[in-house]
Order: structure tokens, then C-alpha cells, then sequence
């Protein structure tokens, strides 16, 4: 029996890790944490899927919470900015022949990291009085942090197609679509069927995953926020990014072409 090494152990799992299916699983379920976690303790407020602040903002404008309104309009600003900043860094990295998506699981871990500092220092003030003055920056870091997300996954260029990792709405009609194609190809026959049926149950295979692991994810993050009652539990998506950084980065240097 041939014995594996341990670099070549290590290879097989960080190249796991950043395959199609395992890192867009890991990609939602910490957005769907973030945003739950954001939407519970912010009272209302979005942090992945950032454009439903706009329907709070119209709310809070309708109540004639000027302030609420305010911080609400303003993440949409911060999450364009994010984005084109993170488009910036994506090309440098790109010319300098950087691991493109290490280096945005990266900024995105270290924007995990303020987040969660500014949210455990914040938090006992917010909740012993609600001011906007707290729930702002609160909320624009945690808007840095998903715009980075969001980004990724399209500069990275390592994913097959582009599925979004943040908000599920255009994913769950892909997957109902595809539920239809794949059933109704299985009361038909021909070759013709046969491709549908195969090109629908591929699809459903990557989509599925992103769906649950953000199902998931914000399950989880209101579970243990009303266990623990603490913005603590950050720490959980932030290594789950921080480790997918460091298995890209291995898979990337670790490659048989990589000098």
C-alpha cells in the first residue's frame, strides 16, 4: 500500500476547499450569517443583501426616522465604494501575478476582523441606548466586509460561472427552473431530453449548495446570537474566511506550473 505525504495531503484538501462547490457552500454560509446577525442586532439592517436597505429606508422615511433613513440610504454608497476598491485591488494583484483570490479572501478576512471588533466594543452601548451613532459604522463594516464577497466572486476568476454568494432570490429561481427542466425531461425521451436533464441536475448540483450553506448560516447566527447574546460569535464566519484564504493560497503555490 502506497503511503501519501503529508504535502501532498495538504494540496488535496486546500484544493478541495476552494473547489466550485465546497467555497461557495463556505461563501453563503458566512453571508448568511453576517446578514442575519447585521438584520437582528442593527434592528433592520442588510448587510450582504444590501440593496433591501432601500425598501427600510422607505419605511423609516414613511415612520419619519430621518436618522434611520439616513444610515440606511448610506450603506448603498459604501457598499459601491467597497466594491470598486476591491476591483482596484483584484487588478493590481492581477499584474503583480498574485493568487487573485487569496488575495480578496484576504481583505475580506480582515474586514471580518474590524467588523467584529467594532461590533463586541459597540454592542453594549447600542443595546443600552439605540443610536445611530452605533449602528452606523457598525453596519458599514459589516457592508465593506460582503461588498469585498461579492466582488470575489467575480474578479477571482476561479469558479466556473458566476453564482452569487449574498443574495439567494436570483439562485432559488435558477433552482426552481432547473427543478422544472430536470422533471420535465424525465417524462420525455430522445437525446434531446437526456442533455436537459443532465445540463439541469449540473446546475442544481452548484446552486444547491450556496442555497443551504446560507440557509444555514443564518440559522446559525440567530441560534447563538440568542444563546450567547454576543457579537462574539462573529469569529466563526471570520475563520471559515481566513482558512479558505490560507487554502487558496497553498493550492495556488502548491500547484505542479506554480514556480
Amino acid at each position: 500500500m502506497t503511503s501519501i505525504s503529508k504535502p501532498h495531503r495538504i494540496f488535496s484538501i486546500s484544493g478541495y476547499l476552494v473547489g466550485d462547490r465546497p467555497a461557495g457552500f463556505l461563501l453563503s454560509l458566512v453571508a448568511g450569517f453576517i446578514d442575519t446577525s447585521a438584520f437582528i442586532i442593527l434592528f433592520g439592517i442588510f448587510t450582504a443583501h444590501v440593496t433591501g436597505n432601500i425598501a427600510l429606508a422607505g419605511a423609516s422615511f414613511v415612520d419619519q426616522e430621518e436618522e434611520s433613513t439616513l444610515t440606511r440610504l448610506l450603506m448603498i454608497p459604501v457598499f459601491m465604494l467597497s466594491v470598486a476598491l476591491t476591483s482596484l485591488l483584484a487588478r493590481f494583484a492581477r499584474r503583480r501575478q498574485w493568487p487573485v483570490f487569496a488575495v480578496l479572501l484576504t481583505a475580506e478576512a480582515v474586514a471580518l476582523t474590524i467588523f467584529l471588533i467594532i461590533s463586541a466594543t459597540l454592542t453594549p452601548a447600542l443595546i443600552l441606548d439605540v443610536q445611530e451613532e452605533y449602528i452606523f459604522p457598525i453596519g458599514m463594516s459589516g457592508v465593506v466586509a460582503m461588498a469585498i464577497q461579492n466582488t470575489l466572486m467575480k474578479e477571482a476568476r476561479v469558479f466556473k460561472s458566476y453564482i452569487p454568494t449574498t443574495v439567494m432570490t436570483g439562485n432559488t429561481t435558477q433552482l426552481t427552473i432547473d427543478l422544472v427542466q430536470l422533471i420535465g425531461a424525465k417524462f420525455d425521451s430522445g437525446e434531446v431530453a437526456k442533455q436537459e436533464a443532465a445540463e439541469s441536475w449540473e446546475r442544481i448540483s452548484r446552486y444547491l449548495p450556496v442555497i443551504i450553506g446560507f440557509a444555514i448560516g443564518g440559522v446559525a447566527a440567530a441560534f447563538l446570537i440568542f444563546v450567547s447574546e454576543s457579537w462574539w460569535t462573529l469569529v466563526f464566519p471570520t475563520i471559515i474566511i481566513s482558512v479558505l484564504a490560507i487554502a487558496a493560497y497553498v493550492h495556488h503555490y502548491t500547484q505542479p506550473s506554480a514556480s
